[in-house]
């Protein structure tokens, strides 16, 4: 049996996982301004607020570890086990929630969540640079990334609508069970990588095999390129692994700002009950959605117009940020629900249309058995940096004054871009220095 397009299929499934992926961790942020008072009836909003906080900084610590853990873990045992894992666990750990009682087990629960979260991104990124040619992998990264915006436009209005029925218990077992049936499909089609896959045809292995080896015109100096894998220090020591990394660590905490506090802002600033944040709740997902798209086709309609890797990639990256910085600091007085949910649409749009080509920035760097290490470290210090804001924001935003927040959120936008232009001079695979 042979199917074509499997690369698609492939990339599709991950995406789907993405969406599962973000149903599981925003049942949480949704269901918190209701089942937080009953749990803690005794407790003001402003502490509710620093509970769901401190809660959320455990889960990203947690995924912080998991990204450098989980990069390593694709690199040894390779991307169709190392999603077993990483969803296998990370489903049981949601079901798990049903049972947490305080700050302590819901800490513990949102530390296995997280380390088993994380493994979805590097896995993702060692995928994409294993099943895509180099021209397409902006495109399936944008498709992938689409998932995480799905989920967020399917998440909120979902848990809100199981929330008028059912109790929050029952709810996060439901959504735990999804994830483990996702591993079904996943081992029937994920068989092997494209090399020896049984169902890939021999066009499409030969297309995608061939079109990891475009970045030069000298096709042994891009074996040699592609053959080279750097010791952690060695990465570490190249200031355009830390262009990555600084980029991705001052990108991410923009998408978390969102990601746990969106319910929060539009209950506290608002007044807003669980019927209105199911009917608006889940428009910013929409622009994540689009700006996920856009972001990969733009950078495969520049490719295949001419443009080099590198115009093409901080191209993209540049636009994404300017659309954002403007939007963040609109954000700060929107005057409406309706305008602050557009402004949080267009933000998100352009931080989709940026994170996938910076994503895809350590494929087009470094070989298959590199690319899940400087992903993996990429995404801890996200983490880090993504769990100091979240830490920060029931202090900046006491009182229900979010402005401070959004300007940070703009000063971040700025980092990306100098990141990539400044550290990262020439982007293309590295060559062994030595």
């Amino acid at each position: 049996m042979k199917i074509k397009g499997l690369r698609w299929w492939v990339i599709a499934l991950i995406a789907l996982a993405t969406v599962i992926n973000y149903i599981d961790r925003q049942a949480l942020s949704v269901l918190w301004p209701y089942m937080g008072s009953e749990i803690y009836p005794d407790k003001n909003s402003d502490e509710l607020k620093q509970v769901l906080g401190t809660v959320s900084v455990v889960f990203l610590f947690s995924y912080a570890i998991g990204q450098a853990l989980f990069g390593k873990i694709f690199d040894w045992i390779g991307t169709r086990l190392g999603f077993v894992l990483s969803i296998g666990v990370w489903s049981i750990a949601t079901a798990l929630h049903a049972f947490a009682q305080g700050v302590l087990t819901f800490s513990i629960f949102r530390a296995i969540l997280g380390v088993s979260e994380a493994g979805n991104w590097p896995g993702a990124a060692k995928a994409n640079a294993e099943w895509f040619p180099s021209k397409e992998r902006a495109l399936a990264q944008g498709i992938f990334n689409s998932g995480a915006a799905i989920g967020g436009i399917i998440s909120v209005p979902l848990i809100a609508y199981l929330a008028t029925f059912l109790s929050w218990k029952v709810i996060f077992v439901l959504v735990g069970l999804v994830g483990l049936l996702w591993l079904v499909p996943w081992l029937i089609l994920v068989k092997a990588p494209p090399i020896k896959h049984p169902w890939i045809t021999d066009e499409e292995r030969e297309y995608i095999l061939t079109g990891q080896k475009v970045a030069s015109s000298d096709d042994n100096a891009v074996v040699k390129e592609a053959e080279y894998v750097p010791t952690y220090g060695e990465m570490l020591r190249r200031k355009e692994s830390w262009g990555v990394i600084l980029a991705t660590a001052a990108i991410d905490p923009i998408w978390w700002l969102f990601i746990v506090w969106i319910p929060t802002y539009l209950v506290e600033v608002y007044n807003m009950d669980v019927k209105g944040l199911a009917i608006i709740g889940w428009v910013p997902y929409v622009g994540a959605m689009f700006g996920a798209w856009f972001g990969g086709l733009l950078s495969q309609n520049r490719i295949k117009a001419g443009w080099s890797v590198n115009k093409t990639r901080k191209t993209v990256i540049v636009l994404g940020c300017l659309i954002m910085l403007p939007s963040l600091l609109l954000l700060s007085n929107p005057g409406s629900s309706n305008t602050a949910v557009l402004l949080m649409a267009a933000i998100l749009f352009g931080f989709q249309t940026s994170i996938g080509s910076i994503q895809t920035l350590p494929s087009d760097m470094l070989g298959k058995d590199s690319v899940g290490s400087l992903s993996g470290f990429a995404g801890m210090a996200a983490k880090f940096t993504a769990a100091g804001l979240t830490a920060m924001v029931p202090i900046l935003t006491a009182g229900a004054n979010y402005q401070n927040v959004f300007i940070l959120g703009a000063v971040l936008a700025s980092i990306v871009m100098a990141s990539i232009l400044f550290l990262c001079p020439k982007i293309e695979p590295l060559k062994d220095t030595k």
